[in-house]
Formats: structure tokens, sequence, C-alpha cells
């Protein structure tokens, strides 16, 4: 019963802790959507942030929970601590699951979207005023063209003026650069499909492997806190 207790006030310490890893993840997914509402057009995408941000407000007190009951036995704190993991590892397992089917399908459609987005854009050499949808994301990233700066020179604006790629793909340290496919020395080297991917990419995994982890911990808090309340009289628990 002893050890039962120390595993269960080591956990209830852990939960609390995890608790901003948690909020961290969320908060991350959501303003990454957010930020890029451009390209997500489903406002679904953000469900796993969400669910995540939800199991760190319901962390901190399980967490506070399970330190209390290493210290002092009470059958209806054990039996709302039992709940309390139940309705975690129903949001974790939610959560880690739309996080891994969002990071393999995400890359079709981001490919699909940027793609669009360059197609439409309309610039003119020097006279590019910068401010539409692909514009940002490629200041954001520094980055130019959905995969390199070519893509640019294959689309309808650039039969026109195929010496030149818009301003935004300048690198910033490059103040005076134009677009001028003369100086490419002078644009962003990467595209913008895998910057972003990377992004998605880490904090989906990220919310997949933290929730995955949480969930065996709560697993071994249920099996400590059920051990211990094996101990305690029946009729205690018939209120449960």
């Amino acid at each position: 019963r002893s050890f039962a207790r120390s595993v269960l006030r080591f956990l209830g310490l852990i939960f609390c802790g995890t608790a901003a890893v948690q909020v961290f993840g969320g908060v991350s997914v959501i303003l990454m959507i957010n930020n890029y509402r451009y390209l997500f057009q489903e406002s679904y995408l953000s469900l796993s942030g969400w669910l995540a941000f939800a199991t760190a407000l319901t962390l901190l007190p399980a967490g506070l929970l399970a330190v209390s009951l290493s210290f002092k036995y009470s059958s209806i704190r054990q039996g709302t601590f039992m709940y309390l993991l139940v309705f975690l590892l129903c949001l974790e397992m939610s959560s880690a699951a739309l996080a891994l089917s969002y990071s393999v399908k995400t890359t079709s459609q981001l490919e699909s979207a940027m793609g669009y987005l360059v197609h439409q854009h309309n610039w003119k050499c020097s006279q590019d005023p910068g401010n539409s949808s692909m514009d940002v994301i490629q200041r954001k990233l520094q980055c130019c063209g959905v995969h390199n700066y070519t893509d640019w020179l294959k689309t309808s604006s650039s039969r026109h003026h195929s010496a030149c790629v818009p301003e935004s793909c300048c690198k910033e340290k490059h103040s005076h650069c134009r677009g001028d496919l003369g100086h490419v020395e002078q644009l962003s080297d990467e595209g913008c499909l895998k910057k972003l991917e990377d992004q998605v990419r880490f904090a989906m995994l990220y919310i997949f492997w933290t929730c995955t982890v949480l969930s065996i911990l709560e697993l071994l808090a249920a099996a400590s806190n059920g051990y211990l309340m094996t101990h305690q009289p029946f009729r205690e628990l018939c209120i449960l």
C-alpha cells in the first residue's frame, strides 16, 4: 500500500507538470491553424488542439487529487479521481487519433491550397503590393513558391514578366531585392510546402506522443488507485 501511495503521489506531480506541456501543444496547434487559415479551410483541423487544451485543464485537478489521495484516503475522492481518469483517457485518445490522422492527410491538402493561391496571385515586376495571402505566408515562413521559386514561372501572370517573382520571395537581409530572377541568391531557397509541412507534422506528433505517454501513466494511476480502493470497506464505495 505504501508503494501504491508513492506511485500515486509521483504521478500526481507528473500530471500537474504535464498540464503546461499540453497547454503548449494545444495552443501551438490552434495558433498555427489560425495564422495559416488561408490554407486550412476546414475549421475542424484545430479540434485536436482544443482537445489537448481541455486535457490540460483536467490534468491539473486530477494531479492535485492524486497527491491528496496519497496522504489521506477518501472513498468519494478516490471515485472522483477514477472518473477523471476515464474522462482524460477519452480526451487524450481522441486527440492522439485526430493528430495522427491530420499529420498524414494534410500534405496533399496543403499542396493543393498553396498551388491555388500561387496561380491566383496577380503581380507585376516592381509594382507588387505584396498583400495577398501567399505573400503573407512567404514572409512568415521565409520561403518562395510551393516547392521553390520556379513555381511562380508556371503561372499565367508570369507570361508577361518572366524575369521576376513576387517581392515576398526575397530574403529579409536583402532589403533592396525586388524579386529579380537575375539575382536568384536574394530569393528564399526553400518552398513553403516543406516548411509548413514540418511545422504541422511537429505539432501533431507532439500532441500524439504526449497524449499516448499520458494515457499510459493514467492507466498506472488508475491501477494504483484501484489497489488502494480494494482496502476500503465496500459500504463506503456504494456511493460511487
